[in-house]
């Protein structure tokens, strides 16, 4: 019979593979920037917030914060190394202004990251204590980036067209979403039950919204064009 850790950590590595499939969904977007050697309209904010929420989540899967999160790490660990990739061609292909906006709120991310581990290492000095502060941190965090579908959904109901909310990113927002559930509620942890139980319901409306409406919509405007903000314990996808 398989035990309650052996199952979670089946959950966890699947999650993982399906948190690594949303973390590659930006490569259409930067094969665009590359080919063009320009980012044109595309915004970088989506990437930015991304590997805040990354940095947060791996600091809070950390033995010194809450131990035996490891999956935790490992996905969002792979989270920095590819957003950072994405903000570097971004930055090699950015006019001034734009570069500089970047650099600045990557530096303002990285100094609300020192202020965090300083003040939680410093001041906070047992697992359950630390685990509170990032973990309330981190829900505030996830569940604002959770909410950014909202808008794209609000024009689906709008245009009655499902052609800026993609079928397999929205499925595979939805399955990520019900994974990490499954992993948090297997050991109840509350700081990724909550933010990852959103996303499932989200990744539920969206697939709904797409029922609703693909029948209804000509074919061309199946097509996607821009690619949906999600997430992971950590994850948002490319946005135009």
């Amino acid at each position: 019979m398989v035990t309650a850790d052996e199952a979670r950590s089946i959950v966890g590595i699947i999650g993982n593979v399906i948190s690594f499939c949303l973390f590659l969904s930006p490569l259409p977007t930067f094969r665009k920037i590359w080919k063009r050697k320009s980012v044109e309209n595309f915004s970088p904010i989506p990437y930015v917030v991304t590997l805040l929420n990354c940095m947060l989540w791996v600091f809070y899967g950390l033995p010194v914060v809450h131990p035996h999160s490891l999956l935790v790490v490992t996905i969002n660990g792979t989270g920095i190394v590819l957003e950072a990739i994405y903000i570097s061609i971004f930055l090699v292909f950015s006019p001034n202004n734009k570069r500089m906006m970047v650099v600045k709120y990557l530096g303002v991310e990285l100094l609300f990251m020192g202020v965090i581990i300083g003040g939680v290492l410093g001041g906070a000095h047992t697992h359950e204590k630390r685990s509170i502060i990032v973990g309330v941190i981190c829900v505030i965090v996830g569940t604002c980036m959770y909410a950014s579908p909202l808008s794209v959904m609000k024009l689906v109901i709008q245009t009655k067209s499902v052609k800026y909310m993609p079928f397999y990113l929205s499925l595979a927002a939805f399955l990520n979403g019900v994974c990490w559930t499954v992993y948090a509620l297997i050991h109840f942890d509350i700081f990724l039950t909550i933010p990852n139980g959103l996303g499932a319901l989200l990744g539920l409306a969206q697939l709904i919204l797409y029922a609703c409406y693909y029948s209804s919509a000509p074919g061309d405007e199946r097509k996607p064009e821009l690619q949906l903000p999600t997430q992971n314990p950590a994850v948002l996808a490319a946005n135009s």
